[in-house]
Formats: C-alpha cells, sequence, structure tokens
C-alpha cells in the first residue's frame, strides 16, 4: 500500500491569517463555550451536594477513562504528524485512536446503564451522560472528519479537521478531571 499525501496548501493561504476558514475557528470556540458551560453547571450543582457526587462519581471507570484519554491524546499526536507531514496514515491511526476511545466509553456506559444508573438516578449521571455524550458525538463527527480528510488529502480541510480533533481532545482534558477525578472527591 502506497501513502498518499496531502496537498500542499496555496502559498497566498499563509503567512497572518488563520489557518482556515474563520467559520471553523467560529465553530471551535463556540463547542468549547458550550462544553464550559457545561463543566461550570456540573461544579455549582456539585456544590449543593458534594457527598452525593462523590457516591455517584464512585461508580464510574476512572482508569479506563485514563486509558480513553491516552488514546485521544495519542491521537491529537497522530492527527498533528499527518497535519505537519501531509500523510493520511497519521490521520486513520488519530481517527483510530478515536475508535478506541468510544470503544471504552461504549462499555462503561453499558455498564452503568446495565446497573441501573440512568439521568434519573441522580444530578451527576445527569450531567455526566449529557456532557460525555455530546463529547462522544464529537468523537464520532471528528473521526469522519479525520478520515474524509484523509482520502480527500487537501491541506486546509487536513488542518481545519485536525483543529477540530485537537477542541475534542481538548474538551476531554477538562471532563476528564472534573468527572473522574474531582467528582469522586
Amino acid at each position: 500500500m502506497t501513502e498518499h499525501t496531502v496537498d500542499r496548501a496555496d502559498p497566498d493561504e499563509t503567512g497572518e491569517q488563520l489557518p482556515h476558514d474563520l467559520m471553523v475557528w467560529v465553530l471551535i470556540v463556540s463547542e468549547m463555550l458550550v462544553f464550559g458551560a457545561g463543566l461550570w453547571a456540573f461544579l455549582a450543582v456539585r456544590i449543593s451536594d458534594v457527598d452525593g457526587f462523590a457516591e455517584a462519581a464512585r461508580h464510574l471507570y476512572p482508569v479506563a477513562a485514563g486509558l480513553g484519554t491516552i488514546l485521544l491524546v495519542t491521537s491529537g499526536f497522530f492527527a498533528a504528524v499527518g497535519m505537519r507531514l501531509n500523510r493520511s496514515a497519521p490521520l486513520v491511526l488519530a481517527a483510530l485512536g478515536g475508535v478506541g476511545f468510544l470503544w471504552l466509553k461504549s462499555h462503561e456506559w453499558a455498564s452503568l446503564i446495565a446497573s441501573g444508573l440512568s439521568t434519573e438516578s441522580h444530578p451527576f449521571f445527569t450531567f455526566y451522560y449529557l456532557l460525555t455524550g455530546f463529547h462522544a458525538a464529537h468523537v464520532v463527527a471528528g473521526i469522519f472528519l479525520l478520515l474524509l480528510v484523509a482520502w480527500r488529502k487537501r491541506a486546509t480541510e487536513v488542518s481545519a479537521a485536525v483543529a477540530f480533533w485537537h477542541m475534542v481532545d481538548l474538551v476531554w482534558v477538562m471532563l476528564f478531571p472534573v468527572i473522574y477525578l474531582l467528582g469522586s472527591l
């Protein structure tokens, strides 16, 4: 199998401007604000029931979530390498890291649901399912984008998809400590 290269951006598109369309940045910033608001709401509600949140968080799987964090951060590295080297294979590896993350998350969700823990069980789980579910939807979108740009090989599209993927990574890096570590204190 031969390695496919990604077309280089037009030199006029480089320079002092953002690396891609302004709308990509609007999307990324708006998504960060939505997740930030969700985390602030989680923390605000947690103040009213610290013990209940800590008890609820004990049902989670922090080791699996830690492994998922490693998968996502590593996939972010592969995405950056794919963009930098103009190669499709690292972009596909980045997408596979996202698939691995979703596999771990789906097992955690299935176990929690089988245990009878739902959004109705405790406010912790309402936030948990909403935040991790919304994040998982972004992971799915990111996987699709990474595979699409690996196939199409257009530098500006690769740059936009990798920026989105880094946003997905960053969101998880914010969610993980708040839900899995702070939540259990």
